[in-house]
């Protein structure tokens, strides 16, 4: 099972399915995506699934029939997974590489010397001494976001296959392009899909289950100056790029992600596009708390006027959307969702460890459209980065969890 686990994983990574932000004409955001989505659609039928089929918009949907008598007294579970690797790092000609039996030290990266995952910057390495850790060869990510989901999912399905004497209810499948992009779930079908309750397998460290994401927005400033030749500039030329530096230098007096951890939030300008007659950026803002995101909107427009009132031959434009909210607003209200995955992962022997995500996931906004999605680990780390790592026996207790947690329904 292992090494079948391990082709189906290498299989998944080389396949480049890089999403990208910002495209509003077409979805999935990459058509590459659907390479990948099509050869889980015939692997999928493969394993038993024989409704599956893959909609106009890439989502992959199917059913991996029930094995009990009383099949209608069992809840329908969902496991989901994305296919889209990070726009922030190529995922083009990923080239996986096994370092066996670890051994504690730090992991150098074959493609390029320069990079090395450091034992004191992962301590999480600590815990998989002695297991085979997989990396890409570090001129790319390696994509166990997501793809060690999916991975897991399909193992778990083979290995129900195989053990037709574990008891389990009626199973959707789902697949979901554009998730890096925060489109994951833009045109899912939740009643299609018919799952009650469902897991997102996307998370981190062994033996975590994810009940909580932030709340997030997105700001949107645009800044219009004016734009003349410079030798002829004076009490004319307005730099939209030099006011544009001084609002982002007004928000970085504020939480950053790389001053923050834990439950604390933070605004993050990322992305950046200006001349001197236009100057445009986005800035992600982060709480888990209502009250923190309220406070965060309120310095963004604070910043906003104070800039305003300063250049008058300006125009400072802001615009805040609302992205998703905390799933644990909902994932309180359906407790055993979240139980039971913690269960599972004590019965996989395993200190279960119930835990928030800093960041979001497709079941951040599938619970607020009537699907509690609480999220289990995969056993990768660094995610979106060239050092990305994951253990093969780390992949392999995901598995254990899952079918443990399928057994659990079960017995509903």
């Amino acid at each position: 099972m292992r090494e079948r686990m391990l082709k189906r994983f290498f299989r998944y990574v080389k396949i480049d399915t890089q999403s990208k932000e910002g495209v509003e004409d077409q979805y999935p955001s990459t058509e590459k995506q659907k390479k990948l989505l099509k050869i889980l659609v015939d692997e999928l039928k493969e394993l038993g699934c024989p409704d599956v089929e893959m909609d106009d918009n890439g989502y992959v949907m199917g059913t991996y029939p029930s094995n009990l008598e009383n099949k209608d007294n069992v809840p329908v579970i969902g496991l989901i997974a994305h296919v889209d690797t990070s726009p922030e790092v190529s995922g083009k000609n990923v080239k996986p590489v096994i370092h066996e039996n670890y051994n504690g030290g730090n992991i150098k990266l074959p493609g390029d010397a320069s990079i090395a995952i450091k034992a004191a910057e992962n301590p999480a390495l600590k815990e998989h001494i002695g297991d085979d850790i997989i990396t890409s060869d570090g001129t790319t990510l390696l994509g166990a976001d997501n793809k060690a989901g999916i991975t897991e999912i399909l193992t778990t399905l083979e290995y129900l296959n195989e053990n037709p004497d574990i008891k389990h209810g009626e199973i959707k499948i789902g697949f979901t392009p554009d998730e890096e992009v925060g489109n994951g779930t833009k045109y899912f079908d939740v009643e299609k899909f018919g799952a009650k309750y469902a897991y997102t397998v996307d998370g981190e460290t062994v033996g975590e289950i994810e009940n909580e994401t932030f709340n997030a927005a997105l700001a949107k400033f645009e800044i219009n100056g004016v734009n003349v030749h410079p030798g002829y500039a004076k009490d004319k030329l307005v730099n939209s790029i030099k006011i544009g530096a001084e609002v982002i230098k007004r928000i970085g007096q504020n939480p950053a992600p790389e001053t923050t951890e834990k439950r604390e939030g933070y605004l993050h300008p990322y992305k950046l596009d200006g001349d001197v007659g236009q100057t445009k950026f986005k800035v992600l803002i982060r709480d888990f708390e209502k009250d923190g995101m309220q406070e965060k909107r309120d310095i963004l427009n604070k910043i906003k006027e104070d800039i305003a009132e300063k250049y008058p031959g300006a125009e400072i434009k802001l615009d805040i959307e609302e992205q998703y909210e905390n799933m644990k607003v909902i994932l309180e209200k359906h407790e055993k969702v979240v139980q039971y995955a913690l269960d599972a992962v004590k019965k996989s022997n395993l200190e279960p460890k119930l835990n928030l995500i800093r960041g979001g996931t497709d079941g951040a906004r599938l619970c607020f459209m009537g699907l509690p999605t609480p999220n289990i680990f995969t056993g990768g780390h660094n995610f979106h980065s060239k050092k990305e790592w994951i253990a093969i026996q780390g992949m392999e207790k995901t598995v254990e969890t899952l079918v443990n947690l399928l057994q659990i329904w079960a017995k509903e």
